[in-house]
């Protein structure tokens, strides 16, 4: 009885993609494709980082993490997308719907923490060559992934939380292809200003302090590399954290895209492209960033493949 007083609508209708009905196969075989590729993607990285011996560093156990939170990550939204796009139905139950949020929230959270945990792995790695074996130690990694999923899940949680409280009386029709907090917000028929302070206050620390973290160990590794005597130290050096800035130029990229420079009140469509470029895009792009930039990463697949080909010869 206490859910319906809050809640009196059992379902939302997600508005989906500004896209023409004629448009819509050509976009789901675009979609689709995307999906699988991450799926299949970030799967491989994982598959090499536990098979090949020479990938059981700090850097690739954050890199086998960071892989398969992309394959959540994207996992969350895309196939109910795809499903809506296939099916024309575009209602998601309630209870659905918060759990598509939260975990949405989740992943999104995580990613940040993931790639602030593999900056402190190479600001150790350069600055600090000689300890690096002593300070990241498999204890330390394990303490700071466990502490992103701990701190991520808080997080989560508490928009959820927060979320659930709010009545929702009439309005029922969600702004995006997702379950969007903010989309969800603007719905509720409850005062809402205490989930936006949250929202801001939660939101801006778990994006802002990660990121500042981030900046501040490549500010000391650019430093460490001009230091660098000879040209080939700086070339492996650089190598070494070319793949991890691509990825964090892309993440930070996206969002910075979309909540600096908002959209007008009557249009939500660049919100949607953003949300799409960081939940489909991106993490579509990272195993091919960390593969193909990577020789580490295509020296495992190459051992890899040359074992299966004698394996299968003998």
């Amino acid at each position: 009885m206490e859910r319906e007083n809050k809640t009196s609508i059992s379902e939302f209708l997600l508005l989906g993609l500004p896209i023409r009905p004629q448009q819509q196969v050509l976009f789901y075989i675009l979609f689709l494709s995307m999906y699988l590729t991450t799926v299949l993607g970030n799967l491989l990285i994982i598959f090499l980082i536990r098979l090949d011996s020479h990938l059981h560093t700090p850097m690739y156990f954050f890199l086998s993490h960071l892989a398969f939170t992309d394959v959540c990550f994207s996992s969350v939204t895309t196939p109910k997308m795809l499903m809506d796009m296939q099916t024309g139905s575009q209602t998601i139950p309630y209870g659905g719907c918060i759990s598509q949020m939260y975990f949405f929230i989740l992943f999104t959270d995580l990613d940040s923490f993931l790639l602030t945990a593999m900056a402190y792995d190479r600001y150790i790695a350069i600055c600090y060559p000689l300890h690096y074996t002593t300070i990241m130690n498999q204890s330390l990694c394990s303490l700071l992934v466990v502490g992103s999923w701990i701190l991520s899940c808080a997080s989560s949680f508490t928009h959820t939380l927060l979320l659930v409280q709010l009545s929702f009386c009439a309005e029922n029709v969600v702004s995006h292809f997702f379950c969007d907090l903010d989309a969800l917000l603007k719905l509720s028929c409850s005062d809402t200003s205490l989930n936006k302070l949250v929202m801001f206050t939660v939101g801006t620390t778990v994006i802002m302090l990660p990121l500042i973290c981030v900046l501040v160990s490549y500010i000391h590794i650019v430093a460490t590399i001009l230091r660098m005597p000879s040209s080939k130290g700086t070339c492996k050096a650089l190598s070494t954290c070319g793949s991890h800035l691509s990825v964090v130029s892309l993440y930070y990229g996206t969002i910075f895209g979309q909540y600096l420079f908002p959209s007008s009140r009557n249009s939500n469509i660049k919100d949607i492209v953003s949300a799409m470029m960081y939940t489909v895009v991106t993490p579509m792009l990272n195993p091919f960033i960390y593969c193909l930039r990577n020789r580490d990463m295509k020296d495992a697949l190459r051992r890899i493949l040359n074992k299966t080909i004698f394996s299968q010869r003998r």
